[in-house]
């Protein structure tokens, strides 16, 4: 080997970052989204320079993550996102937490000061050592720079080891502190190739590939068939929800058990023929003696528990053993319920269980209850007078374009699919942040899902939206098209249906928080198309055909508390006529 040539930080800082973003290209890395700053520049150049990488470039840090946010979930594999030091990180920190909680891969690499520069009242400079605390699958603060093959071996390794924790065993955001020294920006001459032309750069990367994913089996228990079992389903968001959904069929026809499957789950949107499939149980449970009547003695939970608190609180009050199947270590039961948890895949459980033998009589009274229960609960909502916004979610299930990405946002949108969302065939594809259940970064995150993605839907609140109206600045960037169904009710709807709602004041205050912005306005501001819907009938014009690229608000103006009254009406009326 020939001598080392020296080489200024312009150089080294240059060779760094091209290994840090070769390394994860060879990973599996294909987007990358990156704010602008100054102590991130060898990233953003390299990763901008990678032809195999899409570098998105978005301006708010918070935005930033969860539209990052949004691409894993639609692709269900790591975004990287890049940011300069200081206080641009902490930024991130929302998004984080969702993304740990809903076990969605993020790679966040924060570009930092050199020690030297640090705790001295530098410029730009706070403490970024495991700035994220505990809600990282994993952590490492990256050495300063050095042209060294040892070092770059040490790079090279430790970014793929951290590829590879944002998916498994449990998928979910990994955190790498990356400090560099002065000058920041690439060399003009020739070092950096003749010190890359001293290394054997095929044999350099030859082992670093995608990481083949690693499945935990528990052994299956003494499963009891020949009781009163009920399979419960909660959100699930999957690259491959028609295979999910016929798996959790195989399972239900095989234990002869009911399904209650959440409005956020694949079930219903894909047909299962052979199963006893529940959608209303949330109005069903209502009645005290239905609710007795269907008590089960065994629960199967698959992946987590639906929305429902009546569903939860008729679980837990049953005291029947929940068998809870999860891939991941983490404990899921918020019931704290008999249960024993079960960490196997799903294809796993259904080619192992056992068959029931014999008509399971209890499964059989489900079916005509969920008839009764359904037509009732449709035919309230659709006879309900004016803009009631309960009539949105089966104007969507019956209108949208079959196979629509539909991103519904936390508080009342996710709760009325679960109210109203009818079973069909219909392959609609739910996507939701229901990890930590805020409404931070609604907006920017249903951006990451429609990126490239066929023409999508948000159905949001008037809240949620402005919560996060900095992600109209991703718009220009979008790759696709993403039409927002808003719900314009001044203000949040969803404390209209809690206790406090009595207590007045402070009630409109300090919890519906009212506003009055002016949405046209608003979209004005931001290059975005408005539409006022008049009625039902041009509502359902407006989501029928979905453009192919841009975005578009769509205002559906609402009275919450008449909505509010009107959910409690349907409700007891649908469930004591049971």
């Amino acid at each position: 080997m020939k001598p080392t040539p020296t080489l200024d930080f312009r150089t080294v800082n240059t060779l760094w970052a091209s290994v840090v973003v070769e390394s994860l290209v060879r990973c599996g890395l294909r987007q990358v989204v990156i704010s602008p700053g100054s102590r991130s520049t060898p990233l953003t150049l390299a990763f901008a320079a990678h032809s195999a990488v899409e570098a998105i470039p978005v301006l708010d840090e918070r935005s930033a993550a969860f539209f990052a946010l949004g691409l894993a979930k639609q692709h269900e594999r790591p975004t990287a996102l890049i940011c300069t030091s200081g206080t641009a990180g902490a930024n991130y920190f929302p998004a984080i937490i969702e993304a740990q909680e809903g076990g969605v891969p993020l790679l966040v690499i924060t570009a930092d000061r050199p020690p030297e520069m640090r705790e001295c009242a530098s410029g730009q400079t706070i403490d970024q050592q495991k700035l994220f605390g505990s809600h990282v699958n994993f952590y490492h603060e990256l050495a300063v720079p050095e042209a060294l093959p040892k070092m770059l071996g040490y790079l090279r390794q430790t970014v793929a080891h951290a590829y590879a924790r944002a998916l498994g065993p449990l998928a979910g955001p990994v955190h790498l502190n990356a400090p560099f020294r002065d000058p920041l920006a690439p060399p003009r001459g020739g070092a950096a190739n003749d010190f890359a032309g001293m290394l054997a750069w095929p044999d350099f990367f030859d082992g670093i590939g995608p990481s083949a994913p690693v499945e935990i089996v528990s052994p299956l228990p003494n499963f009891p068939v020949a009781v009163h079992g009920v399979i419960v389903v909660g959100p699930t968001q999957t690259v491959d929800p028609a295979g999910f959904a016929a798996t959790v069929g195989l399972i239900a026809r095989k234990l002869g058990w009911p399904v209650l499957a959440d409005g956020l789950s694949p079930l219903r949107h894909h047909a299962l023929p052979g199963i006893n499939l529940v959608t209303t149980y949330d109005v069903l449970l209502r009645n005290p003696a239905v609710a007795e009547r269907l008590r089960p003695e065994r629960v199967l939970c698959l992946g987590g528990w639906p929305i429902s608190k009546v569903l939860r609180a008729w679980l837990e009050e049953s005291g029947a053993p929940i068998l809870l199947v999860s891939e991941g270590a983490a404990n899921r039961d918020a019931l704290h319920g008999r249960t024993q948890h079960l960490r196997c895949s799903l294809p796993f459980l259904a080619e192992q269980l056992p068959a029931a033998n014999d008509v399971n009589g209890y499964a059989q009274v489900w079916p005509a209850l969920e008839r009764k229960a359904r037509a009732a609960l449709d035919h309230s909502v659709l006879a309900s007078p004016g803009m009631f916004e309960g009539r949105i979610v089966p104007w969507l299930a019956r209108h949208l374009p079959e196979g629509t990405p539909l991103f519904l946002a936390n508080s009342m949108p996710v709760r009325d699919a679960e109210y109203f969302w009818p079973p069909n065939d219909r392959k609609i594809q739910p996507h939701f942040s229901r990890g930590a259940n805020g409404i931070d970064g609604t907006l920017s995150t249903a951006l990451g899902v429609a990126h490239g993605n066929r023409p999508s839907v948000l159905f949001t609140g008037d809240l949620a939206l402005l919560h996060d109206t900095n992600g109209f600045l991703v718009s220009s960037r979008l790759r696709g098209s993403l039409t927002i169904v808003l719900v314009n009710n001044r203000g949040g709807g969803i404390f209209e249906h809690l206790p406090v709602a009595a207590i007045e004041p402070p009630f409109e205050e300090f919890f519906a928080t009212p506003q009055a912005a002016d949405f046209e306005k608003l979209c004005a501001a931001y290059g975005v198309a408005h539409v006022m819907i008049r009625d039902w009938d041009h509502f359902a014009d407006m989501i029928a055909t979905l453009p192919e690229a841009g975005v578009r608000v769509l205002e559906v103006r609402t009275d919450r508390k008449k909505d509010a009254a009107m959910r409690k009406a349907i409700f007891a009326e649908v469930s004591g006529a049971l």
